[in-house]
């Protein structure tokens, strides 16, 4: 099988900053791009990217998800990242052009096209370690994918729950940057070594927050339970997506400080359900807690029927199978 986000299409959109404005942007091979060795973002980690979808409807039209949300988003993490800030308008076209150059490409439901729109610092300057890139280089990949995690939306995943360690800096984690990835991933391969567990929930001081990938969503009965926004954690468009379909099924949505005490506690009741939520992960399962060497079952330990019920009203209006009421969908003409 084909590992997640692996296969590229042969080109994307490029653009560049040289310091005073973007170029047009252009159509070039997907396969390579040229970086001075000294270029800020292989010494400073200046980079930021955004992960959405676009899917095929049932009478051959192309949809993006939620594109507009992506690129705020992107242009937050530019900011705070402080890149040289994006043309929105173009970043939009961009996207729509290479989406649009492989509609053809892009897979039966409930298989999608992921967009990776990327943004990184490219002056050659090792001596900026505390100061911003004046160039950068943006660029826009798309990759037929299908789901995430093996087994689909049927899979219950084990999550360990780490109360000392953090998935990245606290003021950093709002921003869609690799450095945020990196940081949490010696720990969670240790933690799949060791423990046979699929991701680390981190949960610094009691406090849970999110995996190294996905947000976090806990459903006791009709009521969802997820950590405040704050600067600590991503601002999931997937989790805002899920809430508001929650809501709009008349159930309780709770954003608040949850602690590991009280998931633990909830977590054995016979009807409650927990989730990870994210573009890739869509909503998937969780059946097992790890926490001090102790396993706490999510409820029966199954995928819930919540948790379905909501995935598919996402997957519905992503599919086109049922009314986009939000206007989260943008067409990609032929």
């Amino acid at each position: 099988m084909t590992a997640f986000g692996s296969v590229f299409m042969p080109e994307m959109a490029l653009t560049r900053f040289d310091g005073e404005q973007w170029s047009n942007f252009e159509m070039v091979a997907s396969d390579s791009i040229s970086l001075h060795p000294g270029a800020h973002v292989l010494h400073y980690a200046s980079t930021c990217f955004e992960g959405l979808k676009a899917f095929r409807h049932s009478d051959g039209s192309v949809k993006i998800f939620r594109m507009d949300c992506n690129i705020d988003r992107f242009d937050q993490s530019t900011e705070l990242l402080a890149l040289p800030s994006i043309d929105r308008e173009q970043t939009r076209t961009m996207i729509m052009e290479v989406v649009k150059r492989f509609a053809s490409e892009v897979p039966e439901v409930p298989g999608s096209l992921y967009i990776r729109p990327t943004h990184i610092g490219t002056e050659p300057a090792i001596g900026k370690a505390a100061a911003p890139s004046s160039t950068s280089l943006q660029y826009v990949l798309v990759s037929p994918v299908g789901d995430y995690f093996a087994g689909g939306a049927d899979t219950t995943l084990r999550l360990l729950l780490e109360e000392d360690g953090l998935r990245c800096s606290p003021h950093m984690g709002r921003i869609k940057s690799g450095g945020n990835y990196a940081s949490a991933l010696f720990p969670t391969l240790a933690a799949k070594r060791d423990l046979q567990v699929d991701q680390i929930l981190f949960c610094p001081n009691g406090d849970v927050q999110e995996t190294g990938a996905a947000n976090f969503l806990l459903i006791d009965g009709d009521t969802l339970i997820t950590k405040a926004l704050d600067d600590s954690f991503l601002h999931g468009i997937t989790r805002n997506s899920i809430l508001t379909l929650a809501r709009d099924l008349g159930m309780t949505v709770e954003e608040r400080q949850l602690s590991v005490d009280e998931l633990l506690e909830r977590s054995q009741k016979p009807g409650c359900e927990a989730a990870l939520s994210g573009t890739a992960a869509v909503l998937t399962p969780v059946g097992t807690l790890l926490h001090q060497g102790r396993e706490y079952q999510v409820g029966n330990g199954k995928a819930g029927a919540t948790t379905s019920k909501l995935r598919t009203a996402l997957n519905d209006i992503q599919w086109g199978l049922a009314e986009d009421k939000h206007d989260w969908l943008t067409s990609v003409s032929s």
